[in-house]
């Protein structure tokens, strides 16, 4: 696709960056096939090619609407379109640079201004917890936007953290609503990796990756949260501590791990973080990535426990794999052979498997209507199967499949930790 760029952005890093992109696509339309928000409205521009498009006529001069803005806003973020592109399209980098250009030239209402504003600071800020605990104890007060965002109470277990030390170190990242939302899942992924001969370090500092953020238009606040994580990390990528050198910086919420993974991408252009931001990324970890390696000793835990049906895991499980990890990471399989391999019936939707769950990060709450819709299709796809618990590997995901369901949803490193247990 030829690109005649403004003067406004020829010779700044985004227009040449951007025009990169786009003389990649080609204008085939595959992407329009797998793109959920296409599928729900029909709308060209509320596809990847008609939003392509749109940020094309922008970045070529023609001033930006609402209704440009409102076709950006309506993409989830999946990059199942990346999945799709035969050309390579980095579809995301190029909707990030045109969200943010939009952002600076079209004031959005101040409804709106307000809500993003509640959501970038009050996800990322130490309230949270408390807020959240507020908001259980009202929760038959709350409207039903904010009412399914509330969880139930976490196990007994979920402040449990191993307390032996390894010769193996693997730093984890706690995320900034999962401590609140679902403690369970950072300490059940301690406590197996425990279980596997590795300690589980965590830098008190680090905080938001920085997706909320940037996905919310604060792009130099999204990149203040990955210096200040990358500041925290520092000393244990570098083995500066006691405890010496990590084998890797682990994230068992795949939104969080495919930002850090970007981190070299977003801060090349920052002299003091360049390098520091892509040693980061490429020390960090799926959790999904680890198993395969941690498979014969966690066998051999599993072996070791008495259990009353044999030795085999009969709970049914249905796998829903999230956009950040088979789409932003391209991760595929590893969480589906892996709990296989431990004795774990293990299953995934027939058809559209590939498809957002809704969530979004903060999408379903700016777009309830829409991520309802694809919440409820992705569970439909999910029900044939009938699964006694449905497993997944994000915590919004999680959360956001759990407000329409009864059936457990349940992050998969909490069901081999039970098992273990």
């Amino acid at each position: 696709m030829q690109t005649t760029l403004s003067a406004e952005f020829e010779g700044t890093p985004e227009g040449r960056a951007a025009v990169d992109i786009l003389s990649h696509c080609v204008h085939c339309g595959f992407c329009t096939a797998t793109c959920p928000t296409y599928q729900l409205l029909g709308d060209e521009l509320d596809g990847p090619r008609g939003r392509i498009y749109l940020i094309k006529q922008v970045l070529e001069g023609a001033p930006p609407t609402a209704a440009t803005q409102l076709h950006l806003d309506r993409c989830l973020s999946c990059r199942s379109c990346e999945s799709t592109c035969p050309s390579g399209v980095q579809y995301a980098q190029l909707l990030e640079i045109g969200r943010d250009i939009v952002e600076a030239k079209v004031a959005r209402p101040r409804t709106q201004q307000a809500v993003r504003w509640l959501l970038k600071e009050g996800l990322t800020s130490p309230a949270f917890g408390p807020a959240l605990k507020l908001g259980q104890a009202l929760r038959p007060l709350l409207p039903a936007v904010l009412k399914d965002k509330m969880p139930g109470p976490a196990p007994a277990a979920a402040h449990d953290w191993p307390t032996r030390t390894h010769a193996r170190k693997m730093a984890l990242l706690l995320g900034c609503v999962q401590p609140a939302m679902a403690p369970n899942i950072n300490s059940a992924t301690a406590r197996v990796l425990d279980a596997a001969g590795i300690q589980t370090l965590v830098a008190d500092s680090a905080g938001c990756c920085g997706a909320i953020r940037s996905h919310l238009g604060d792009h130099a606040g999204g990149l203040d949260d990955m210096r200040r994580n990358i500041d925290a990390w520092w000393p244990l990528v570098q083995g500066l501590t006691e405890a010496g050198p990590i084998e890797a910086l682990v994230m068992n919420a795949s939104g969080c791990g495919v930002t850090v993974k970007d981190y070299g991408r977003a801060l090349a252009h920052d002299p003091a973080y360049a390098d520091k931001a892509a040693r980061v990324s490429a020390v960090t970890k799926d959790l999904s990535e680890l198993l395969p390696g941690l498979l014969h000793l966690l066998k051999l835990r599993l072996k070791a426990r008495p259990r009353t049906d044999g030795g085999a895991a009969r709970a049914k499980l249905a796998y829903h794999p999230p956009c950040t990890l088979q789409h932003g990471q391209q991760l595929r399989g590893e969480v589906e052979a892996g709990l296989r391999e431990l004795g774990f019936e293990v299953q995934l939707p027939s058809c559209d498997a590939h498809l957002c769950c809704g969530s979004a990060g903060t999408y379903s709450v700016l777009q309830p209507a829409m991520s309802k819709q694809l919440r409820d299709q992705k569970l439909q796809t999910l029900a044939p199967l009938h699964a006694d618990t449905i497993v997944s590997a994000n915590i919004g995901c999680i959360q956001h499949l759990q407000s329409g369901t009864r059936t457990p949803v349940r992050h998969w490193i909490e069901v081999l930790d039970q098992a273990l247990a």
